[in-house]
């Protein structure tokens, strides 16, 4: 029998990833800041829970990566109703811990490889994006190439967890 925890945070990393996407493609700044706020209340809940089930299993490394994960997607929270340039600071500082909380949860071989690889190139993706902000270059979290080219990798990397999750008690 799957953990109600496992079955939340499943639910909670596919609303994330799915709003998150959504939230980047859509024009309107009322709906975007809607779908991302929904988005990051689901990976704060998902990601803490992911901190707790992976430190009672005694992946230190793994479970202090989600709750990097979680630090960063708070600083997302805390500037998306700004508005997109508004938000910058607290987006550059998400993301940086993004970065790192993926390096982290992918360092060790608790998931498959196809995911820890999405991770590191999300992570590398979002570091990217970060140092770029630093020295200078106007993006935005919309912008493209970069930052939003790390998206789906990340989106790509919930799957993996999220089916990690569902398959892990049948």
């Amino acid at each position: 029998m799957r953990s109600t925890s496992d079955t939340v945070a499943a639910i909670g990393l596919a609303i994330g990833g799915a709003l998150g996407m959504a939230g980047t493609f859509v024009a309107s700044d009322a709906l975007r800041e809607t779908l991302w706020t929904i988005d990051g209340v689901g990976i704060v809940v998902a990601t803490a829970l992911l901190t707790m089930k992976y430190q009672r299993l005694g992946n230190d490394l793994v479970a202090a990566g989600f709750l990097t994960f979680l630090a960063g997607e708070s600083l997302l929270l805390a500037g998306n109703a700004a508005g997109l340039q508004a938000s910058v600071p607290s987006y550059t500082g998400g993301i940086a811990l993004w970065a790192a909380g993926l390096v982290m949860v992918s360092a060790q071989a608790t998931f498959a490889l196809w995911m820890r690889l999405t991770g590191l190139i999300a992570a590398v993706l979002f570091a990217v994006s970060v140092l770029m902000i630093l020295w200078g270059a106007p993006l935005l979290p919309t912008s493209s190439p970069l930052p939003a080219l790390g998206y789906p990798f990340l989106v790509l990397t919930f799957i993996g967890w999220i089916w990690t999750l569902l398959k892990a008690e049948r």
